[in-house]
């Protein structure tokens, strides 16, 4: 089917949609960075940086120093498996989403530490009680079976969506009544808290949940995240971080970089960001007649499409192709990000918009 090119250098690169972190820093945490190099400071964390960044989290949390500790670690993947290696004993079980990104994306790391998966069905990319209460009553023959002793979910879902503060709180009082710890995946946390389907403060998610972490990596910095324990789980914590490698040296890197995030509102104008470009994608399909898979409530948009239609973006844009359907369509992931630029959204938009009304132009003839 023709289609005209918007773009007028054919050998253009395709621009990327497919995730929030191939962009580098946001400016203001590259200056931070250069403003602080030659300072010395304490190694492992210990530095001033640090130190500040914990307490601007504390004051976003509004949570004392006696009720939580904050630990920094590199990437998603050493936040989860350090939060659960933490807490848990040789034969409990973690349960999650069989979409959860510690059943999918991280390579078995969990079950690496000798940690079982339960895995359980989501509902629009989120557990329910009802999932948690059957996922308890099919593993209590004790003791053949891994005792279950941790809820880990994500905040933006895999698929994007957001959860309610009724939905937390009732899957909460659930954890209590089985005696479950709740961790809670705070990768895209920004652009949770910056949805329009958004009722939770960072306080609701402390009171609610054991362990849960904030994002650094997909808002804006360079690298990043910041672990928000309770008091109560967080001795020995920094040994875990240790012997998994996570307490860097230099931690002043992720000291700084959060520092930047927090002292103002940039990282929740970053996801305010992201949002809406994803928004703005997303009205684009629906205006169209395209399907979405899933409501649009954060930086993420899943939607049916022709596979012709796909592979005509690809020559211009980078995105997952999330499946394969049997009616020659194919489900397509795009992700927006903190640095997504709204000129290529308003191209990716026509041309959408463009090979669609070509499509029903060729249908009628």
């Amino acid at each position: 089917m023709p289609a005209t090119s918007l773009c007028q250098d054919e050998a253009c690169p395709p621009y990327s949609l497919m995730d929030d972190y191939s962009e580098g820093a946001h400016p203001q945490i590259l200056e931070a960075l250069l403003r602080t190099n030659s300072t010395q400071q304490v190694s492992y964390g210990g530095d001033d940086y640090s130190h500040e960044a914990r307490q601007l989290i504390r004051n976003k949390i509004n949570c004392t120093e006696d009720e939580a500790d904050i630990f920094f670690v590199p990437s998603g993947t050493s936040a989860n498996l350090i939060s659960i290696a933490s807490c848990l004993r040789p034969y409990e079980a973690v349960i999650t989403l069989e979409s959860g990104h510690i059943a999918c994306k991280e390579a078995g790391a969990i079950e690496a530490t000798g940690h079982k998966l339960i895995l359980v069905p989501p509902v629009d990319g989120k557990m329910t009680p009802r999932n948690l209460q059957k996922a308890i009553q099919q593993n209590q023959f004790f003791p053949h079976m891994a005792k279950p002793r941790l809820l880990y979910i994500s905040n933006a879902s895999e698929t994007g969506t957001v959860y309610t503060k009724r939905e937390l709180s009732n899957l909460s009082a659930l954890c209590k009544q089985l005696n479950l710890l709740m961790l809670m995946d705070g990768a895209r946390i920004g652009t949770a808290m910056c949805s329009k389907k958004n009722d939770m403060t960072f306080r609701d998610i402390f009171d609610l949940t054991d362990i849960f972490w904030i994002g650094g990596t997909k808002a804006g910095a360079l690298m990043g995240e910041a672990i928000v324990v309770k008091k109560a789980l967080s001795e020995g914590f920094v040994f875990h971080l240790k012997q998994h490698g996570a307490l860097l040296a230099k931690g002043r890197i992720m000291g700084v970089q959060f520092m930047e995030l927090f002292r103002s509102d940039l990282f929740f104008t970053l996801a305010t960001h992201a949002n809406a470009m994803a928004e703005k994608i997303s009205a684009n399909f629906e205006a169209l007649g395209h399907n979405l898979v899933a409501e649009t409530e954060t930086n993420q948009v899943f939607v049916t499409m022709p596979q012709q239609l796909a592979q005509r973006l690809q020559n211009r844009f980078r995105f997952y192709i999330w499946d394969q359907l049997d009616d020659g369509q194919v489900v397509v992931r795009i992700v927006t990000s903190w640095a997504t630029d709204e000129l290529q959204v308003d191209k990716f938009n026509a041309w959408v918009a463009q090979w669609t009304a070509a499509a029903k132009e060729f249908a009628t003839n």
